[in-house]
């Protein structure tokens, strides 16, 4: 005969274990959602800034000395002051040096005027003394024309033929013309032509109208 299982007794049943009870649901996820919105908000203007600070693309990097003011040492401004005085210096030796030069050139273009002065001096008084001399010469020859003139034509034929033949060409030039024949007729011939030839190669000579 089949036998059924029996059932244990109630104390010895295995004891349900009891539900929790039920708890109070917080606001966990909310309040998770505000915090994961805040950060990215945070990053977000964390990037923002950041390149914001950056320089632009293609620019110059931003330097330190560009962003602070600029500031003179002590050490740069006595350089710069030692560098102007050395330029002063130089400019006034330069200027100094100039300024001889120039005194110089004057003096030697006083020198060379002073010179000029004097040649201009010493060839006024050569051309009068030289117009003197010509002068006197002048008259020593027109009174010695005048003295052949006076002579007579033998005697003045002697002293024609022992002249130079130009200086004698140069007085019957000078003699009226009735005297210098008297002259040349008494003259040998041949001394005769060659005078005669001197006297019109002269006239040939003048310019004519």
């Amino acid at each position: 005969m089949l036998k059924l299982p029996r059932k244990p007794p109630a104390a010895t049943r295995p004891a349900t274990p009891a539900r929790p009870a039920p708890r109070r649901r917080t606001r966990v996820l909310p309040v998770l959602a505000a915090l994961f919105v805040i950060g990215g908000g945070l990053r977000l203007a964390s990037g923002v800034g950041t390149a914001l600070a950056q320089d632009p693309p293609g620019a110059s990097p931003t330097r330190a000395e560009d962003i602070l003011p600029l500031r003179s040492s002590p050490v740069s401004d006595a350089r710069l002051s030692l560098e102007l005085r050395e330029r002063e210096t130089a400019l006034a030796e330069r200027e100094a040096q100039l300024d001889e030069r120039a005194a110089l050139l004057a003096a030697a273009q006083e020198r060379v005027q002073a010179q000029i002065d004097a040649l201009q001096a010493a060839e006024a008084e050569l051309a009068a003394t030289m117009a003197q001399a010509d002068q006197a010469a002048e008259t020593d020859i027109a009174r010695l024309v005048s003295v052949f003139q006076t002579m007579r034509p033998e005697d003045a034929a002697n002293v024609f033929t022992e002249m130079d033949p130009d200086f004698a060409a140069g007085f019957l030039a000078r003699l009226e013309p009735p005297v210098a024949g008297a002259i040349l007729a008494r003259i040998e011939p041949r001394q005769a032509y060659a005078l005669s030839a001197i006297v019109a190669g002269r006239n040939a000579l003048v310019p004519r109208e």
